[in-house]
């Protein structure tokens, strides 16, 4: 199976599956001498972990991270980090009337026609639990990122269709998820749990903002900085669509309109979100990702076996009622791990311990 790494310069490799022994991530090309230790990757670990109630899982894994390799007296070396995650609360007979039925929704279909073979215990590679990997790994894209002053953070926009109308980036940290509109966090919350009752599930729109971005980040054709960013949240298994900017709302603008004027003080807008020509312009970097409604759910569905019989199909077992707010930290490393391998690429940049300040740590 091919198409476990991620970046060119800052290349991830996530491997494990979610009902395997662990999952983990090794890091080639981080740069040496950031300080570094488990507890910085752990804080964006715990923002992900399952079991947290409301519209998550109530599988309990402490992910808690090890470092097996690439750091030496609290620093990163240069040589490959290994980052691992024991999985700790997989029940894997829960999944075994599944074996032979094509769940909807799923990649179940698609990964047998592929491989002529499938992990279905919880999905294997393809489960989310894969993306505690990817956290893992963005983790230390964010220790590096922040040594440039560049911070990265999402929040949630949209969910099960409640819109969050007042952005106070301060309320995020108020309530379980992550929205910046306390009151419509708590009409989310009450949707939630409706639909929690109907065994059915909810999608939703995560936004993210970079701030602090270099202008010079990104490549004019090919390598452009937005469609390496929209390429990483893509590769998210709930992310079903990425706009960037003004996204969408672009093609209702007339030029005018949608144009970022430069003045002497900078940009007087930001409908670029951040990257012009694929490459940034210096003003935050602003995305927004189409979350689907996870497609396990109890409801009765209709679906074929291996041998092309229709079947009924109900899903139980422990199952989130919507990817938000999980998958926002997963946003976010996908967004450090671009932004990370974008800044490497610059050759003007020289990595030593000096040019990153030590003596102020």
């Amino acid at each position: 199976m091919a198409g476990n790494t991620f970046g060119q310069v800052f290349r991830v490799t996530t491997w494990g599956e979610s009902h395997g022994a662990a999952i983990g991530a090794t890091i080639d090309g981080c740069p040496p001498g950031i300080p570094l230790t488990t507890e910085h990757i752990q804080a964006d670990l715990n923002r992900r972990r399952p079991g947290t109630g409301g519209a998550t899982s109530p599988r309990k894994e402490p992910d808690r991270v090890e470092i097996l390799s690439g750091i030496f007296e609290g620093c990163t070396t240069g040589t490959p980090l290994t980052l691992i995650i024991y999985n700790q609360d997989a029940h894997s007979k829960s999944y075994d009337h599944l074996k032979d039925i094509f769940r909807p929704g799923h990649g179940d279909y698609s990964y047998l026609m592929k491989y002529g073979i499938r992990d279905h215990r919880g999905g294997g590679r393809a489960s989310a639990r894969e993306t505690a990997a990817r956290v893992a790994a963005g983790a230390v894209a964010r220790r590096l990122l922040s040594f440039h002053d560049i911070d990265v953070f999402a929040y949630t926009l949209s969910l099960g269709g409640i819109d969050a109308e007042n952005l106070d980036f301060e309320a995020v940290w108020e309530n379980r998820l992550f929205c910046p509109d306390n009151e419509a966090a708590a009409r989310m919350e009450e949707r939630i749990e409706a639909v929690k009752k109907e065994g059915d599930s909810l999608g939703g729109i995560v936004g993210i903002i970079a701030n602090g971005c270099p202008p010079g980040l990104g490549e004019p054709v090919f390598n452009k900085l937005d469609a390496d960013l929209a390429g990483a949240l893509m590769s998210i298994g709930a992310v079903k669509g990425v706009e960037i900017g003004s996204g969408f709302m672009a093609a209702r603008l007339t030029g005018s309109q949608n144009n970022d004027a430069l003045t002497p003080e900078g940009f007087s807008s930001n409908n670029a979100g951040g990257i012009l020509a694929g490459i940034s312009n210096g003003e935050p970097i602003i995305a927004r990702v189409a979350v689907k409604p996870i497609p396990s759910i109890s409801k009765p569905q209709n679906t074929v076996n291996l041998d092309n019989e229709q079947v009924e199909i109900k899903i139980g077992g422990r199952h989130d009622i919507s990817a938000i707010p999980r998958i926002i930290p997963v946003c976010e490393a996908m967004v450090c791990l671009t932004l990370a391998d974008h800044l490497l690429r610059l050759q003007t940049l020289e990595w030593t311990p000096e040019s990153l300040e030590m003596d102020e740590l």
